[in-house]
């Protein structure tokens, strides 16, 4: 059994925010599967819905780390200042992602910045509290080291992949990943600039305009603007994995 006192409960309410409804809730099937019912149905009094659109900065590397954040809705894009300034994406995260998972345990403040890339929409839970079911529940607190761990995984082995490929092999990654785990479709609009793709893959500007124009020469994709279809899929993959 996990209590949430009165006094945690209390600090967790924000009378600037709605409380999100319980009904269907996903983080029940997602996180909380070790927590009794009533500390399920407490935690979904607290839990606050925030909404962002596109653009806006969901977390700022240096914050204070205050809540649990879990993202809803929409699509984020996690970065880190270089030590020139600029901005280094890190990772993205789509919904049913925990998105403060790497800082919250390790550090009083985000190593890290969260900004939506689409409107999106977050469920906040005060990190006391989440911390507490954690001392008092031991197969809460490994289902949360376990998503730890993935998101971890995740970041490092992505990472890795990108870089060992050469610059088309590495637009053919971020292609692929938006087509496969984010939009599961080989339609759709990309939801970062080539300015942002070249961050993340570490390459310039110019060179991902230039790859992109080749791959629509090659009749690989088509472009209509932010819109990207993948045409040869074969072609891609094989790209991908040699280029």
């Amino acid at each position: 059994m996990v209590f949430l006192g009165s006094k945690m409960i209390e600090q967790a309410m924000n009378p600037d925010k709605t409380n999100c409804s319980c009904e269907n809730c996903l983080l029940k099937s997602l996180f909380f599967t070790h927590i009794s019912i009533d500390a399920l149905t407490d935690i979904c009094e607290i839990k606050q819905e925030r909404e962002y659109n596109k653009g806006d900065i969901i977390i700022s590397e240096g914050d204070k780390i205050k809540d649990f954040i879990y993202l809803k809705e929409g699509l984020v894009k996690l970065s880190k200042k270089s030590a020139d300034g600029k901005d280094q994406i890190i990772s993205f995260s789509k919904p049913f992602d925990f998105v403060s998972l790497l800082s919250i345990f390790s550090s009083e403040e985000y190593k890290y910045s969260v900004t939506a890339i689409e409107d999106s929409v977050t469920c906040n839970i005060a990190l006391d509290i989440v911390k507490n079911m954690a001392q008092n529940n031991a197969m809460f607190a490994m289902n949360l080291m376990t998503r730890v761990s993935e998101a971890t995984d995740h970041i490092v082995l992505d990472n890795l992949e990108i870089k060992r490929k050469h610059l088309r092999g590495r637009i053919a990654h971020i292609l692929l990943y938006f087509s496969d785990h984010i939009y599961g479709r080989n339609e759709f609009e990309l939801p970062i600039s080539r300015r942002e793709i070249a961050e993340y893959i570490g390459m310039t500007t110019e060179n991902v305009i230039r790859t992109l124009s080749e791959f629509r020469k090659d009749k690989i994709i088509k472009i209509y603007g932010k819109d990207i279809e993948i045409v040869d899929l074969k072609r891609l993959k094989t790209i991908r994995e040699h280029g």
